[in-house]
């Protein structure tokens, strides 16, 4: 027996003290430690068939308890690629390239310590490289996605009407017709919208008659002017910084640097879903 091996003693039974084993000898800085953890638990997921969490999901999540003896088992590389084609559409291709990086060199070590005898990376393809979308790309993978009913009304009603986004969250309830799809006339400049915001509206504004049409979750402070209150729920006028940084971080997943789109994305009108 190496040396190495009677330091570090009999194999672990489960994959993540596996990882805890590997990191507590790699030579390996806080910061760089602590990015090998986040990765290699997160393919404890895939691992045992399970997606694997995205986003704030992700953060607290419990990795589930796999034996370390599964990465000896035949179906693990085809679980592995299934987990890293079910991140693709969200993740950016140089975390996923890292994150198999990790494996592969935990793996490595594993094996020379007697603990596992394959390589579960065998097979695995590359991260594809991140295709740019085109502007209604951009606006149709925006307006396609799981959003809270706020945010799905506000960008359709900026995309189908193509105005500011000042314009849009300064309206008022009494300003919309919503049987004709458009503003009223006292509200100048008239908008108009499309099936898909004449969908939402009725629905975002159930219950209110009057009021911003476009509120934050909570109360407005009591210094609040009226006109940009509802009077109803008390809640304020979204703001446009509340509603950019939204907008941003819904569509972080969907851009491949990784930053998020401005809501510029939906002025693009040739995008309708």
């Amino acid at each position: 027996m190496s040396k190495g091996r009677a330091t570090l003693g009999s194999a672990p039974v489960e994959y993540g003290a596996a990882v805890d084993r590997y990191l507590a000898a790699a030579d390996l800085g806080t910061a760089s430690r602590r990015i090998y953890r986040i990765s290699l638990l997160g393919w404890a997921w895939p691992l045992v068939d399970r997606r694997t969490p995205t986003g704030h999901d992700r953060r607290g999540a419990r990795p589930p308890a796999v034996p370390l003896a599964l990465l000896d088992d035949p179906s693990t590389p085809e679980r592995l690629r299934r987990g890293l084609s079910d991140r693709v559409p969200t993740a950016r291709p140089t975390t996923l390239t890292r994150e198999l990086a990790c494996l592969r060199a935990a793996s490595a070590w594993w094996r020379t310590q007697g603990w596992i005898t394959t390589d579960p990376t065998v097979g695995l393809p590359r991260p594809p490289t991140p295709v740019r979308l085109t502007a209604p790309e951009r606006a149709r993978a925006a307006l396609a996605l799981r959003a809270p009913l706020r945010e799905l009304a506000l960008w359709y009603l900026l995309h189908e009407s193509r105005a500011s986004v000042e314009r849009v969250l300064a309206l008022d309830i009494d300003h919309l017709d919503l049987p004709a799809r458009r503003t009223r006339r006292h509200a100048a400049p008239t908008l108009s919208w499309g099936q898909g915001t004449a969908r939402l509206l009725p629905l975002l504004l159930a219950g209110r008659t009057t009021g911003p049409v476009f509120v934050t979750a909570r109360r407005a402070p009591a210094t609040t002017p009226p006109g940009d209150r509802c009077p109803v729920t008390g809640r304020g006028r979204l703001s446009y910084r509340r509603a950019a940084e939204l907008f941003t971080a819904a569509t972080r997943p969907l851009d491949p640097s990784g930053r998020g789109w401005t809501l510029l994305v939906l002025r693009d009108r040739t995008a309708a879903p």
